[in-house]
């Protein structure tokens, strides 16, 4: 069973300009005490073509946590767009909160975000190179995909035996609701994963 269970995640100030921060007030509650840190990372998605377009926009180590539950605000900055596509500025894409302990990541959550201009102009006719002040970033807040996998919380994850070691495999996937872009790398199932859902918190 999961030593840490996360309970909540509320996506503030959303939608909001692209260059705002992300912000994201995370519940979560520990079944015992945890001796080492919990990490947990924000990781925008900048093209479903290539996982080096990957931008990890921070991480923050939590910890040593008691048992108990317990809440806090993640902030991280905008990516960084020179290192977007300019294909992939406009459209739907990803952002990820990641949480591991020993280096084990144990659950993974993403949210589909649109990035869409505000004006009708710029919808109509938008420019070659995107203009990220005139982009409008929502989050698809009520939707996120909840990925757990298993993992070792007694130890290192080189103890763990070698189903419990698979690295999450991307596939694509995008519900019929999302009709603007591209559907980038989402869905994570690996064979150790324990369930794979959409969830409300």
């Amino acid at each position: 069973m999961a030593k840490v269970q996360v309970f909540n995640i509320a996506v503030l100030d959303n939608p909001s300009p692209f260059g705002n921060p992300f912000q994201f007030e995370i519940t979560f509650e520990c079944m015992e005490d945890l001796p080492e840190d919990l990490e947990w990372k924000i990781i925008y998605v900048g093209s479903a073509e290539s996982e080096e377009c990957d931008q990890t926009l921070d991480s923050v180590l939590v910890g040593p946590v008691p048992a108990g539950r317990h809440m806090f605000v993640f902030q991280a900055d905008a990516p960084n767009p020179a290192l977007i596509p300019e294909s992939d500025a406009v459209g739907v894409t990803v952002v990820l909160i990641t949480c591991t302990y020993r280096g084990q990541e144990f659950i993974r959550i993403g949210y589909y975000v649109n990035n869409e201009y505000t004006h009708p102009e710029l919808r109509e006719d938008p420019p070659i190179k995107p203009d990220y002040t005139q982009l409008l970033r929502n989050i698809l807040a009520s939707n996120p995909r909840v990925t757990r996998f298993h993992i070792n919380w007694e130890g290192c994850a080189e103890k763990m035996e070698d189903l419990e070691n698979v690295a999450p495999a991307p596939n694509t996937m995008l519900p019929p609701s999302c009709t603007v872009g591209k559907a980038p790398p989402l869905g994570m199932m690996p064979d150790n994963s324990v369930d794979c859902m959409w969830m409300d918190f």
